[in-house]
């Protein structure tokens, strides 16, 4: 406990704190008249007490060696903005009692730096170098919060799953590759609850946002590097081509439309010659430097290429991990996978049930509960269609007919796009909770607009469940975009 150690005198806790602890301990009792915490501390409350995580003890968390921690710091780049986070968190607060942590993108906290007496009360209740701090484990808690939603989030005293950690606040925010999207990890704050300030929450955030801007301005420093030893290269190539790096943003082109990115396949890129690319079709590809030289062939598809090849394809969505979001294709002329934006997962994911298609409106009042959000919807279909190319069909929007389609959901419904507050994933996630429904790929959650009342089976519902392979002819009314 925080106020068992001299050098960091801890007052009693403040109304707020006592109100928290008040709470956690009637919710944890199964008190039914329990008010509600708000909704990201009750939703991860249910999920642990769902998985039989006690309160009192929580589990031994996982530990990394030393030579993992290394290893780690090392793969993940974040040594690489650990000068940014340091001056911009650090100096800031130097007259608070606070601890750094930066962890990696599945939790393990790889480095751990604060005042000494503060460290040793964090150690004792194993919160150190090459712990995995994720909810699973140790409660909720800001990195694994900040990593499972994707946000920067507070978690404040006894809003803490395990007791034993309601003397702390901490605050983290999760950082990203600007390449690729991935998450990188999460920068935290942790100390005393009673003098943590309100400030800090968005000084983190802050400091995430210096980090990527770091990473962004060594990719293009990266970039230009590639340029240099592409250029002369490419002024002796007699036919289209392009050079991007290995999470395919381009370097130069010649011959071709501008294209910012190309969405490479996140596996089997480099084992074959010949690939499809979503814009651009059949290509050949081969490794140049740091990045690839890409060559489109003739007879390739292209996103508005012969609809043929679309022809047996087969599309998995894969969401069993919170946050990383998969979309696979394999098709005739080879495979490709792309981690999805969240917004992308969403629309993809809708899409996946409703495969009779769906209009913008249909789409903007399940994205946002608003009817009138069209525009935003087609902007975000003009993007992904960049990568499904001649698989997304319009008017009304849906997954290629020809195709076959499935979705891989995590193993807890709570997880199923955890960042998600559109009011179809909402509804979704809810009657997967309920066992209500199914995913294609393990059954169907059937095929009507998303919608008020959206959420609830019916035997309507229950009989439009089919295979997942190629769509039935039907489709809804509401057919124009």
């Amino acid at each position: 406990m925080l106020e068992s150690h001299r050098a960091v005198p801890q007052p009693r806790r403040t109304p707020e704190a006592l109100d928290l602890a008040r709470l956690h301990d009637r919710t944890m009792s199964g008190d039914a008249d329990t008010p509600e915490p708000r909704p990201e501390i009750g939703d991860s409350w249910e999920r642990l007490r769902r998985l039989g995580l006690d309160p009192e003890r929580g589990r031994n968390a996982y530990r990394l060696s030393p030579a993992e921690v290394e290893h780690r710091r090392r793969e993940t780049h974040l040594s690489e903005i650990l000068p940014v986070l340091r001056s911009t968190l650090l100096h800031p607060t130097s007259g608070i009692p606070l601890i750094l942590a930066i962890s990696d993108g599945e939790g393990h906290v790889l480095w751990h730096e604060g005042e000494r007496p503060l460290l040793r009360i964090a150690d004792s209740i194993g919160f150190e170098t090459g712990a995995r701090w994720i909810e699973d484990e140790v409660g909720t808690n800001g990195i694994g919060m900040a990593l499972r939603v994707r946000r920067p989030m507070q978690v404040h005293s006894a809003e803490h799953y395990l007791r034993s950690h309601h003397d702390w606040t901490c605050v983290a925010a999760p950082i990203h590759d600007p390449r690729t999207g991935q998450l990188l990890g999460a920068v935290n704050l942790s100390g005393p609850a009673r003098t943590m300030a309100p400030y800090l929450l968005p000084l983190a955030a802050t400091a995430a946002r210096l980090a990527e801007a770091e990473l962004r301005a060594r990719q293009l420093e990266a970039l230009h590097r590639l340029r240099t030893v592409a250029t002369p290269l490419l002024a002796r190539v007699d036919q289209p081509a392009l050079v991007v790096d290995s999470a395919g943003w381009t370097a130069v082109a010649v011959g071709l439309p501008p294209v910012t990115r190309l969405r490479l396949p996140t596996e089997g890129l480099g084992t074959s010659p010949r690939l499809w690319l979503p814009a651009i079709g059949e290509c050949a590809v081969e490794p140049l430097a740091d990045g690839w030289l890409i060559r489109p062939l003739d007879g390739g598809t292209g996103p508005d290429g012969p609809a043929e090849r679309t022809e047996g394809a087969r599309i998995t969505l894969d969401l069993r991990s919170s946050t990383r979001p998969e979309l696979g294709v394999l098709g005739a002329v080879g495979s490709w996978s792309h981690t999805l934006s969240p917004r992308h997962a969403e629309l993809v994911l809708l899409l996946a049930v409703h495969r009779d298609g769906l209009s913008a409106a249909q789409l903007a009042e399940a994205l946002f509960g608003d009817r009138a959000r069209t525009v935003t919807v087609r902007a975000e279909i003009s993007r992904l269609r960049r990568y499904l190319g001649g698989l997304l069909d319009h008017r009304p929007y849906r997954l290629s007919r020809s195709a076959e389609v499935s979705v891989l959901p995590p193993d807890d419904p709570y997880d199923l796009l955890p960042t998600s507050s559109a009011p179809a994933v909402r509804e979704l996630r809810a009657d997967l909770l309920r066992g209500a429904l199914r995913l294609p790929g393990a059954g169907c959650v059937g095929s009507h607009p998303p919608g008020p009342g959206a959420g609830q089976p019916s035997a309507s519902r229950a009989e439009s469940c089919s295979s997942v392979g190629p769509a039935a002819a039907s489709s809804s009314a509401e057919t124009h975009a």
